[in-house]
C-alpha cells in the first residue's frame, strides 16, 4: 500500500508515518530524510544534492522523483508513505507519473486536519528529545518528571527555534497557498481520505488504519 500523509506542519505526521512503519511494514520516505541522506552518501545524486544545498539554492523536483524512484527500486516492504512530497500539484503530476512507471499507484491520500489556533498552542509547546527525536508537549505530554526521554534515556531536549507562533503562522500561510490545493485534486481523484490530527495520537492512529482498511 502507498499513502500520502497530507497537513500543515505540526499536524504530526512523523509520528503517524512512524506508527505506519512499526505495525504496517510500511517505508517513510521523508524528503527531509532523503536530502541529508543523500548529501552524504557520496554517490553522484549525493553529490549533486551537496552542491545544490551548499550553494544555498533549492533541489528541484527532478532531483526528489530522482531520490525516490531509486527508493522505489529497492526493497519495498509494505508500501510507502510519502511524507513532505507532493507540496504542489505539479510534484503530485511527477509522482503519479512515476508510480504508473513502476506498475504501482498510489492507494490513498490522508489529510490530517486541524485547527489553526489550536496547532499554533500545541507546536509552541513542542519539544522533542535530542537522541531519538521522541515528541514532547508541555501540555499534554509533558518531558517525564526525571528528565529522562521514556522512549530511549536520553536527557537532552530541543525546541525548533522556528516553533514559535509568527514563524509557525508563516509556515501555515506557505502550506494553504502550495500545499492545500492537493486536497481538492486528490478528492478529484477519489483518493482523498481525512481525519482528525488533533486527536491523541493512538485515537489519530486509529482512525488512520479505520479509512485504510
Amino acid at each position: 500500500m502507498n499513502i500520502i500523509l497530507l497537513g500543515p506542519p505540526g499536524a504530526g505526521k512523523g509520528t503517524q508515518a512512524r506508527i505506519l512503519e512499526e505495525g504496517w511494514g510500511m517505508i517513510q520516505l521523508s524528503t527531509g530524510d532523503m536530502l541529508r541522506a543523500a548529501r552524504t552518501s557520496g554517490t553522484a545524486m549525493g553529490q549533486k544534492v551537496a552542491a545544490i544545498m551548499d550553494a544555498g539554492e533549492l533541489v528541484t523536483d527532478e532531483i526528489v522523483i530522482g531520490l525516490i524512484e531509486e527508493k522505489l527500486e529497492g526493497d519495498h516492504g509494505g508500501g510507502f508513505i510519502f511524507d513532505g512530497f507532493p507540496r504542489t500539484l505539479a510534484q503530485a503530476d511527477a509522482l503519479g507519473d512515476l508510480l504508473e512507471r513502476h506498475g504501482t499507484t498510489l492507494d490513498a491520500v490522508v489529510e490530517m486536519q486541524v485547527d489553526d489556533a489550536a496547532l499554533v498552542a500545541r507546536i509552541t509547546a513542542r519539544s522533542t528529545c535530542g537522541s531519538c527525536g521522541e515528541v514532547y508537549n508541555d501540555n499534554t505530554k509533558p518531558i517525564p518528571a526525571d528528565g529522562k526521554c521514556s522512549n530511549c534515556g536520553g536527557t537532552e531536549f530541543k525546541r525548533r527555534a522556528d516553533d514559535n507562533e509568527e514563524s509557525l503562522r508563516t509556515r501555515l500561510m506557505e502550506y494553504y497557498k502550495k500545499t492545500s490545493p492537493l486536497i481538492g485534486y486528490y478528492y478529484a481523484k477519489g483518493q482523498l481520505r481525512s481525519v482528525d490530527g488533533l486527536g491523541e495520537i493512538d485515537a489519530v492512529a486509529g482512525e488512520i488504519a479505520g479509512v485504510l482498511g
